[in-house]
């Protein structure tokens, strides 16, 4: 079934601070038009630049994922990413008055709840997913880091992190598709060791800094009183009061769960592949992720979309069928000229892939556009429908002695015709349980791997015959 792009209902605005630059900034996200994705805007700028959210506009991975265009920069981009893409807002325009997107709590839960109470709104634009047609793997060998792709119906996302630390250790999280971000996910906070405070100082990095934004987890038992007012006199919070028991987190502020790190870093994984330009399809598998590797393995995404838009959809049609032409007459009552499939080649549990070979012996020829021989749409749509009728059949015991009767047929699409010589492969995919004999589908059809039409389809299965 299709999907509608969806954009917010109002605008949200925040104010807060930048980790890193420690500089006060009003945050306004805004509804933006279909087709429009995620947008940055530097309204304290001259002529107000854009920055589209882009991987390939990436220029530092430094504790936060930094984008600039045309000398416009904005910092510490990932959280209100993985908000929007996590409530599956399609376009959004994020109007920023400074440098940074402010670190609210750290996490992206301000955001998220933000937009939840604003509400949605759906626009007339499908959503276009990157359904991933291979594994993709990437490492990083010298720092450590692997990412694996594998094709998944949902956007599915597995993290392992190991910081060989007694207070963190080796962590894992998941995530089982996208419904799952806004509870499970947003509302992990930011996180940083102790020991990398002073370095992160000394860079220049972490001036918004507080204990109210990030976790401190300290890693030794030995740390003296005396280091730690150096260390807030050195981020510039003498009058901070920083206090710790041992090995665990800093100011004895409890972890949320006790894997909060490793979602984090989940989440951070979400809004930096956000900068794909597209809602994914696929099994994101991660190991001691951070922004320089989930900007690498965004590149390899966003090239791996480029090469199935130029491939087009690969299916194996050389293999031995499931049913023959003889099997699929056993099922369906329609015989020639209006048996409109040839083979079956799969079917799993909620989806089935059927061919129809095109031939210029087609009686349909006879009288459809002489001299130009085109396959009618509406036949593709029978055809489709049968390839259908076929998964609806298998699903129950006797299936000739059902019917399947079609109740409706919505969003329809042609993209290019149907000529003589064409092998048409229909792949139709199950929306929704089964229930009382009706089965709603949603049905592709493809010519050399490109789409040529489409429809979602409502037909009923009933047991009207005797043996």
């Amino acid at each position: 079934m299709t999907e509608q792009q969806r954009t917010i209902k109002a605008s949200l605005v925040f104010d807060g601070i930048g980790l890193h630059t420690g500089e006060k900034v009003r945050l306004e996200i805004c509804p933006a038009p279909a087709n429009h994705g995620y947008k940055f805007q530097r309204t304290d700028l001259e002529n107000q630049p854009l920055i589209k959210a882009d991987v390939d506009l990436v220029v530092a991975t430094d504790r936060g994922t930094t984008l600039e265009h045309n000398g416009a920069r904005v910092y510490t981009t990932e959280h209100v990413l993985a908000a929007l893409y996590g409530c599956q807002v399609d376009n959004a325009l994020i109007k920023i008055n400074g440098p940074e997107i402010p670190i609210m709590d750290g996490s992206a839960l301000p955001f998220v709840e933000a937009i939840e109470a604003v509400g949605y709104e759906e626009q007339d634009a499908e959503r276009e997913y990157f359904e991933l047609s291979e594994n993709i793997p990437w490492e990083d060998t010298q720092k450590g880091i692997e990412f694996l792709a594998i094709p998944d119906v949902n956007y599915r996302i597995t993290v392992m992190v190991d910081y060989q630390s007694p207070v963190l250790g080796t962590q894992h999280a998941s995530m089982y598709h996208i419904g799952e971000f806004k509870q499970e996910i947003a509302h992990c906070r930011t996180f940083v060791f102790l020991r990398e405070l002073e370095i992160l100082a000394k860079n220049n990095l972490i001036k918004g800094g507080d204990l109210d934004n990030a976790i401190v987890l300290v890693d030794r038992a030995d740390v003296s009183q005396a280091e730690l007012d150096a260390l807030a006199e050195l981020l510039g919070k003498e009058k901070l009061q920083i206090s710790m028991d041992g090995i665990g987190v800093l100011n004895s502020s409890k972890l949320q769960v006790e894997n909060e790190p490793a979602r984090h870093k989940l989440l951070d994984i979400v809004g930096d592949l956000a900068l794909v330009g597209k809602p994914i399809k696929a099994h994101i598998l991660a190991a001691r992720p951070g922004h320089h590797g989930n900007v690498q393995f965004a590149k390899i995404l966003k090239e791996q979309i480029k090469k199935q838009q130029q491939d087009g959809r690969h299916f194996d049609l050389a293999k031995d069928p499931l049913y023959t032409t003889t099997d699929i007459e056993k099922m369906l009552p329609h015989r020639y000229p209006f048996l409109m499939v040839d083979k079956i080649m799969e079917i799993h549990p909620t989806s089935i892939i059927g061919v129809k070979n095109i031939t210029m012996n087609e009686p349909i020829f006879t009288g459809h556009f002489p001299g130009n021989p085109v396959f009618p749409g509406v036949l593709q749509i029978e055809a489709m429908a049968q390839v259908g009728g076929i998964y609806a059949l298998s699903q129950v015991e006797d299936p000739h002695l059902y019917s399947t009767y079609f109740m409706k047929i919505d969003n329809v699409r042609f993209k290019q015709k149907v000529v003589p010589g064409d092998t048409v492969v229909f792949e139709l995919v199950l929306a929704s349980p089964i229930r009382r004999g009706l089965v709603e589908m949603s049905g592709t059809a493809y010519v050399n791997g490109k789409i040529v039409s489409e429809a979602s389809m409502l037909a009923q299965i009933i047991k009207d015959k005797t043996e």
